[in-house]
């Protein structure tokens, strides 16, 4: 039995920093679609439902530990999306959608390549615009309710420093006794998990602004880190049975509000690295746990809802965008790494955070193709040769010492590995 605690302790903080760091996220992101209180709760119990079928089955069945999660940069793409036409049923169709299409790449290897393919610097620069109007909540939060988002924020910072991964889970556990203190109590909530089916519903907007970013984004910034964290312990899991499972799952979730589900990206390194058990082989209980405390915080999922329902808005949207301003760092750090790429990275990041509607489609399809234009312009531009250094202090090239020019020429590729 003490063989088993280690892994299964890990696996229930697992659970606890995935939904604790997020839920707010998902829940903003459903209401900026169009769902209603019941029709949002009903989605964050699919998901959680989803996540831990998934994670329990794939850790059985193949002995790794899988940690399955929602799609959190999915849910702030809703936010940043908002309503579309057909409201929140025409979500669901693109939810639909987006899990269909999660499912043909497991089918078909070459999909699951080309998403791959997508260069990380536009991929990292649309979410990088998808993430920003999130993570500056932080600041308008402390503006509009000083006394209540100030403590959040303080929190946040000092865990950040001594105990980061608690941060999360710390600021909203300030926000809840923040909103305690404030709000009008809970006594008029219904605490009970929430299953409201909606009928899906398909518009070809929804389909353009949510179906296709919610999968490219999905793929892009879950799945495919997903397995560079799983491959980084030394597991390499089949993507294929993955990509099916997560992506059935998140169809057949899709009717009761939930957007997606998918590899963890984050929260895999706490049940696949050495502090979950020192056997690599044994470590797979950790995620079969994370993934059965999953299903029992979707049973208080009622509970997660009625916060946010208490809370002013812009509270739990700080709390948010929080949680996800290490992800905000990682996207503009991809966006910009390669000075080649730079340009058309930022204008896909100026272009998807922008907001921009055209045509009934939302502002992170058009930050894609802004950006792949950008791209096919500048690859056929010679890149403008630097001027020579002057050296009046030295002879003519040729007068060198040939040793001097070879020693040169060998420490070229060692600089440019420094680069």
């Amino acid at each position: 039995m003490n063989r088993l605690l280690q892994p299964m302790l890990a696996g229930v903080v697992t659970a606890l920093v995935g939904f604790a760091s997020s839920f707010a996220v998902v829940l903003a992101g459903l209401r900026a679609v169009g769902a209603d209180e019941r029709q949002a709760a009903s989605g964050l119990l699919a998901l959680c439902l989803a996540n831990g079928v998934v994670a329990i089955w794939l850790g059985l069945r193949q002995r790794v530990p899988i940690t399955i999660a929602w799609s959190t940069p999915g849910a702030a793409l809703l936010v940043a999306t908002g309503a579309v036409e057909g409201g929140f049923p025409a979500a669901v169709g693109a939810f639909v959608v987006s899990g269909l299409l999660i499912t043909v790449a497991g089918l078909f290897p070459p999909l699951g390549r080309w998403i791959a393919a997508i260069p990380a610097p536009i991929a990292g620069a649309m979410l990088a615009g998808v993430l920003l109007n999130l993570c500056v909540a932080p600041v308008r939060a402390l503006g509009e309710v000083p006394w209540m988002a100030g403590p959040v924020v303080l929190v946040w910072a000092l865990l950040s420093r001594f105990a980061r991964k608690w941060a999360i889970p710390g600021a909203l556990l300030a926000a809840v006794v923040a909103i305690a203190l404030t709000g009008p109590g809970m006594g008029a909530v219904d605490l009970r998990p929430v299953a409201e089916p909606t009928a899906p519903s398909w518009s070809l907007a929804a389909m353009v602004s949510i179906a296709l970013p919610l999968f490219l984004v999905t793929m892009a910034s879950q799945n495919v880190p997903g397995m560079a964290v799983l491959a980084g312990y030394g597991y390499r899991p089949p993507l294929r049975g993955i990509l099916v499972a997560t992506g059935l799952a998140s169809t057949l979730g899709a009717p009761l509000g939930g957007h997606a589900v998918n590899l963890a990206a984050i929260t895999a390194a706490l049940a696949a690295g050495p502090d979950a058990d020192p056997d690599p082989g044994r470590r797979w209980i950790a995620s079969v746990t994370a993934g059965a405390s999953m299903i029992v915080l979707g049973v208080g999922s009622g509970l997660a809802t009625a916060l946010v329902l208490l809370s002013p808005p812009v509270l739990i949207e700080a709390v948010a965008g929080l949680a996800l301003i290490g992800a905000l760092a990682s996207a503009v750090t991809a966006a910009v790494a390669d000075p080649k790429s730079r340009e058309a990275a930022v204008v896909t990041f100026v272009v998807t955070a922008s907001g921009l509607t055209l045509l009934g489609v939302g502002a992170a399809f058009w930050g894609l193709v802004a950006g792949g234009l950008m791209t096919l312009l500048q690859r056929g531009r010679a890149p403008r040769p630097s001027p020579a250094p002057e050296r009046p202090e030295e002879g003519p090239r040729e007068s060198r010492p040939a040793a001097a020019v070879s020693g040169e020429a060998a420490s070229a590729p060692e600089e440019l590995g420094r680069r």
